[in-house]
């Protein structure tokens, strides 16, 4: 290359990054739009629900460093969880943390380094996109594919948000340059047909695809640490490996670079990712495991494989189609030994491939980001579609097939890697959303690819080339444009503008607005349970050591859980302090994993959904392994767990029969709450406040959201199917009650009369409703109610919810006041009257 060509090689890389870096700094701006929503006057942030998990690790690892959490004990009480987040991302925000508080970072500013790391991190993919366009096709490629990853809307926008502090966009980030490192060890180990004995011999020349396979190994490893599981990448890595032995063999070519590159790839990644394995996982993919051991292993071995075949039947001179029957067979071969020899290794593998590729049915359904892009309720949509790509979706798909038509042609592994890559992620997002996210990095990447293709056609690649041949200042432009720009070029870009940029621009923009915090009413209640609830005695800035296999943690007297949906698992462990009962792990939900089973396993899902609350307090007590404990004192219900989200507690159950019933309305059948949901204990504790409730009391309310929920409609389908009385007004839109012994009031009264006790209970909210219970009575009656009279005690609950004044006993024209105490209530007293 002469000194000419080198410098408008430079000219045009240096401008190109140039062009880059406004991406970023537009993808930047775009993520942080947010930001005057997020922070709050007492330093706390408005965290989204998975990012407060992963700011307590780091609130851990800040106070332990560098050691992190492994298993926490205060979450899913009584049992507590293994931690199966990736220690990376936790580790990169800490030391960050710990570089600009030089040592000893203030929680308001680890909190703010937390809040903006997803935006920079996401900001940051433009650069390994253009990279990667550059190296698909050209730098116009990469420019345009940097600039629509900037602009991108839906998951992976969402996911990058300011206070979305969560290890999706690392996982997206560090997958990127992992695909981005592996083309171009690829790229350049072809171009120079790496081979070994070029690296027996020391050649120069061999060091630059083999630091390129050392890279990618590095990044393979990063992304293990922050998803384990990304060697969903590795068996990308090993598809794309079988079909390009297979077009280099048929075409005569040597395999030795792929071998190479592979090899070096996988060893490396293993070699960072094997100190933190932990062997008790046996080979779980959810965990750091065997598995990933196993996985790169089998990855190297795959490479050799394909390797010697490829020498093999070479030196026998055999016909290049038994190649690939051979490795099909082999494959075969494998895996009905698998089945075989490890039966449990077998259902592994399967259950990860039918687990990310097939739609899930069941209360997994439910969980937003498993269902598949494809359908809602069980109907063909592409609504999700265009809400996570817009167009370039459509464009990744005519892209596609462009890819395949030039792979016939020119057989460039690169392209090969990079339509391998798409389909499998296409296949991905068939099977759950969430890898919509992933998919983003195609679409742009591919959307970028054909833009350039179009600005080529009529033209664009002359243009360019004119450019840097002519204009060497900037006060030239202005004459090449005049003289090289024709209308054919500036309608393209006016079209591509308008159907490939815009409607991804005018998404992101939309869904940017705001951006996925704890809401205020949720922030009101964690604070006054942090606040007014007893301590649980335990240390929440501690490293605990997980429990011998088969044993449980031994908890302290004073622990007690927290029920609520698992939703909301990580606010009440990170805000409030307390210990979950679930967790949005999926873990202490309960319920039925299979149609088949008909164990309903206890867990939020049967306690909300119990129709009694005997059954519901059966459920809290089968939680705990001691039986003569409660696994819950608190119980928290939101009003959308009153409403949307009740469904999905049905769902988990696999019993969704009854709750909502068909009535015909003006607009045709509609579906709305039945008996059976009204005598379920969420609605119960969140629709009727608990009246009634002999052993839950409701100790505080957040402010209600008038005009926001469905609380007044549910009401008023009661009021009107059966025969209800209930005020048609928003109460609080969090609840939290107390599970208590209650006090026993008894006393005499005539056979036959129906016996009332009532009392008016005041909120914090200023609000009053009436509990009532009633019985008849055969000479005697009996009472258990839960509330305390004469307010609360030290060292208990500090409630905001208390009753007017006594309790009013009333039969006949006969009527007596009874007061109880808070230790009444605590201890199980029994007051006889």
């Amino acid at each position: 290359m002469n000194v000419g060509s080198h410098y408008s090689k430079m000219k045009r890389d240096f401008l190109s990054l140039i062009t880059v870096s406004i991406a970023f700094i537009i993808a930047l701006s775009i993520r942080i739009r947010p930001a005057d929503t997020v922070f709050l006057p007492n330093g706390f942030v408005r965290f989204s629900n998975d990012a407060l998990a992963h700011m307590r690790m780091v609130e851990v690892l800040l106070h332990n460093y560098p050691h992190g959490m492994f298993y926490n004990p205060l979450t899913n009480y009584p049992y507590g969880s293994i931690i199966h987040f990736g220690p990376l991302f936790d580790h990169l925000i800490a030391i960050t943390a710990l570089i600009i508080g030089l040592g000893n970072p203030s929680a308001e500013l680890v909190n703010m380094i937390g809040a903006y790391f997803p935006a920079v991190m996401g900001a940051l993919i433009v650069f390994p996109v253009y990279f990667l366009g550059k190296h698909l096709r050209d730098r116009k490629t990469g420019v345009i594919a940097a600039f629509l990853i900037a602009i991108g809307p839906g998951q992976f926008l969402n996911r990058s948000m300011i206070i979305f502090t969560d290890h999706h966009v690392a996982e997206t980030l560090f997958s990127t340059l992992f695909i981005l490192f592996f083309m171009l060890s690829v790229i350049e180990a072809n171009r120079m047909k790496l081979s070994i004995k070029m690296i027996q011999h020391k050649e120069n020349h061999a060091v630059k695809p083999i630091l390129y396979a050392v890279l990618a190994g590095l990044m393979y490893a990063a992304f293990q640490l922050s998803w384990p599981g990304a060697p969903l990448f590795g068996m990308i890595i090993v598809i794309f490996a079988v079909i390009q032995y297979t077009v280099d063999h048929l075409s005569g070519k040597s395999t030795d670079y792929l071998g190479i590159v592979g090899i070096i790839t996988f060893l490396v990644a293993l070699l960072f990712v094997s100190p933190f394995i932990r062997p008790e996982m046996g080979i779980s993919p959810y965990f750091y495991s065997w598995f990933h051991v196993l996985t790169a292993f089998a990855a190297v071995l795959a490479f050799v494989y394909m390797s010697l075949v490829h020498k093999e039947l070479d030196r026998r001179h055999l016909k290049p189609v038994y190649y690939p029957l051979v490795l099909f067979a082999t494959a075969v071969i494998a895996l009905i030994l698998l089945r075989v020899a490890s039966p449990s290794s077998y259902i592994v593998v399967t259950s990860i491939i039918t687990g990310i590729f097939q739609i899930h049915t069941g209360g997994i359904s439910t969980v937003g980001e498993v269902s598949s892009i494809f359908y809602r309720g069980g109907v063909f949509t592409l609504s999700s579609v265009w809400y996570n790509f817009a167009t370039t979706f459509f464009i990744s798909l005519i892209a596609m097939f462009m890819l395949a038509f030039s792979i016939k042609k020119d057989k460039k592994p690169e392209e090969t890697l990079v339509l391998v890559w798409t389909f499998i992620m296409l296949l991905a997002i068939y099977g759950q959303n969430r890898f919509a996210y992933y998919y983003a990095i195609n679409a742009a990447l591919l959307s970028g690819y054909v833009a350039a293709r179009v600005l080529d056609l009529v033209g664009w690649k002359k243009v360019e080339a004119t450019y840097h041949e002519k204009v060497h200042s900037v006060g030239e432009l202005p004459h090449f444009l005049s003289k090289n720009i024709k209308a054919g070029h500036l309608l393209t870009i006016f079209l591509l503008l308008l159907l490939v940029a815009y409607p991804s621009y005018s998404l992101a923009m939309e869904q940017s607005q705001y951006t996925s915090g704890v809401n205020g009413y949720w922030l009101e209640s964690m604070f006054w349970v942090r606040d007014n609830t007893p301590d649980p005695g335990m240390d929440f800035l501690k490293i605990y050591d997980a429990p011998p296999r088969g044993e449980l943690f031994n908890y302290p007297d004073t622990a007690y859980g927290v029920m609520s949906w698992w939703d909301y698992g990580h606010e009440i462990e990170a805000i409030a302090r307390r210990m979950p009962n679930a967790n949005p792990f999926q873990a202490g939900i309960g319920g039925r994993r299979s149609s088949i089973n008909d164990v309903n396993q206890p867990g939020a899902a049967p306690f909300f959904t119990a129709p009694s609350e005997e059954e519901a307090t059966a459920v809290l007590n089968a939680i705990h392994p001691d039986p003569e404990k409660m696994a819950a004192r608190y119980i928290i219900s939101d009003v959308e767990m009153a409403t949307g989200k009740f469904y999905a507690m049905t769902a988990w159950t696999m019993d969704t029969e009854g709750y909502y019933v068909p009535v015909q309305t003006d607009s045709g059948v509609q579906y709305v709450p039945g008996q059976r949901y009204y005598d379920s204990m969420e609605a119960r504790l969140h629709i009727f406040d608990g009246s009634g409730l002999q052993q839950y009391r409701l100790v505080h309310e957040s402010r209600a959201a008038p005009g926001y929920t469905s609380e007044t409609g549910y009401k008023n389908v009661y009021n009107v199917l059966f025969g209800g009385n209930l005020p048609l007004t928003d109460t609080g839109y969090v609840k939290t009650f107390e599970y208590v012994e209650g006090a026993t009031i008894t006393g005499t009264a005539p056979a036959g009369e129906t016996v009332t006790i009532d009392n008016t209970i005041e909120t914090n909210q200023g609000r009053s409703f009436t509990y009532s219970q009633s019985a008849t009575s055969d000479g005697t009656f009996s009472f258990t109610v839960p509330y305390s009279t004469q307010g609360p005690i030290p060292g208990e609950t500090q409630f905001a919810v208390r009753p007017a004044g006594p309790y009013t006993i009333s039969y006949g024209n006969t009527t007596q006041e009874v007061s109880v105490s808070e230790l009444d209530v605590l201890n199980g007293n029994v007051i006889e009257v």
